[in-house]
C-alpha cells in the first residue's frame, strides 16, 4: 500500500522539474503582472538591440541621401529639404568610387581565393593525411597565433620589397595584398578541427575504392565541408574589405588602392553629403554578402560533423 504513493510522487517529479527549469516556474507565468513585465523587457531588450544593431547603419544610409546643410544643421530630422539622390551619383562618378570600389572587389576576391587554397589544403594535411611531423607543424602554425601582426610589419614588408626567387619588387601590386593574406593560423586550424569531425570512415571506404590523396580532397573532403568554406570565405572578405595598414603601406599608387584606405585620403576635400554616401556605398558589399550566406555562416559556426546521424 505505500508503495502506490511513492510511485505517483515519481512519476510526477519529472513534470515538476520540467515547470521549473527557468528562472520563472510554470504559476510564476500564469500570473499577469509577471507575464506582462517579463513580455515588455523582452520588447525593451528586442528595441534595444535592433537600435544599436541597425540604428548606426540605418542613419548612415540616411545621410547618404540628405543635403549637407541638413546633415549639418538638423542631422535628425526625417529629410526637412527633400532627398539628394545626386550624393550617391556623385560619389560613384565624380570622386570615383566606382575606381576604388572595383579595386577593393579585386583585393576582397583574391585574398579569398589564396586563403581558401591555403586553409583547405593546410586543414587537409593536418586533419587527414596526418604526417609523421604533423604535430610540430600544428604547434609552429599555433604559435604564430601569439605574435602581434604589429612586430610582422617591417620583416613582411622587407620580404614584399625584395621577394626571393622572383628578383622584382611586389610594391604597388594586388600580389602584396593577396599573397600575405593566406597566411593566417586561424583559418587553418579552423579548418583543421573541422575536418577532425569527418566520419573517418567515408575517407576509408574512398581509399578502398582507389581514391589518392588529390581524389580524397577534391571529391569526398570539400563536397562534406560547405558550411566552414563558408565560414572561411565570409572572415576572408570581411577582413580584406576593412583592411587599412597594409594596403596603405603597400600599395602606394592612388589608382589601386581600396576604399579602406581612399576614404580617408578624400574626406578632407569633398563635401560631407558625397562623402557619407560614399562611405554608405563601401558598407554594401559586406552587409549584402552577410544576409546571403548568413545560414551557412551560422550553420557552420558550430563546427558539427557532415553527417548526421
Amino acid at each position: 500500500m505505500t508503495l502506490l504513493p511513492t510511485a505517483g510522487a515519481r512519476r510526477r517529479r519529472p513534470a515538476a522539474d520540467d515547470g521549473d527549469r527557468g528562472a520563472l516556474s510554470a504559476p510564476d507565468w500564469r500570473r499577469p503582472a509577471v507575464r506582462w513585465g517579463m513580455g515588455g523587457t523582452h520588447v525593451l531588450l528586442l528595441v534595444l538591440l535592433v537600435v544599436v544593431g541597425l540604428g548606426p547603419m540605418l542613419l548612415l544610409a540616411k545621410f547618404a541621401v540628405t543635403p549637407t546643410q541638413d546633415i549639418l544643421r538638423t542631422p535628425m530630422a526625417v529629410f526637412p529639404n527633400g532627398i539628394a539622390w545626386e550624393n550617391l551619383e556623385r560619389a560613384w562618378n565624380d570622386v570615383q568610387i566606382s575606381r576604388y570600389f572595383l579595386n577593393t572587389v579585386w583585393l576582397a576576391l583574391g585574398s579569398w581565393a589564396v586563403q581558401l587554397v591555403v586553409a583547405t589544403t593546410g586543414g587537409y594535411a593536418l586533419s587527414v593525411l596526418r604526417p609523421r611531423y604533423g604535430r610540430v607543424v600544428q604547434a609552429l602554425v599555433l604559435s604564430t597565433m601569439f605574435v602581434p601582426a604589429v612586430v610582422l610589419l617591417v620583416p613582411l614588408y622587407l620580404t614584399i620589397l625584395d621577394p626571393p626567387l622572383l628578383g622584382r619588387s611586389l610594391v604597388d601590386s594586388f600580389w602584396a595584398v593577396w599573397l600575405p593574406a593566406g597566411a593566417s593560423a586561424f583559418n587553418v586550424l579552423l579548418v583543421q578541427r573541422f575536418f577532425d569531425s569527418l566520419p573517418r570512415e567515408v575517407f576509408e571506404a574512398a581509399r578502398v575504392d582507389g581514391a589518392g590523396p588529390y581524389r580524397l580532397f577534391w571529391s569526398v573532403v570539400l563536397p562534406m565541408s560547405k558550411p566552414i568554406l563558408g565560414v572561411v570565405s565570409v572572415f576572408a572578405v570581411i577582413a580584406s574589405w576593412k583592411d587599412f595598414l597594409w594596403p596603405l603601406l603597400v600599395l602606394k599608387d592612388p589608382a589601386i588602392q581600396p576604399l579602406s584606405v581612399r576614404l580617408p585620403a578624400i574626406e578632407a576635400s569633398t563635401d560631407l553629403g558625397v562623402f557619407l554616401a560614399a562611405l554608405a556605398i563601401a558598407t554594401v558589399l559586406p552587409v549584402a554578402m552577410f544576409l546571403a550566406f548568413q545560414r551557412l555562416f551560422l550553420r557552420g559556426a558550430g563546427l558539427g560533423g557532415a553527417v548526421k546521424g
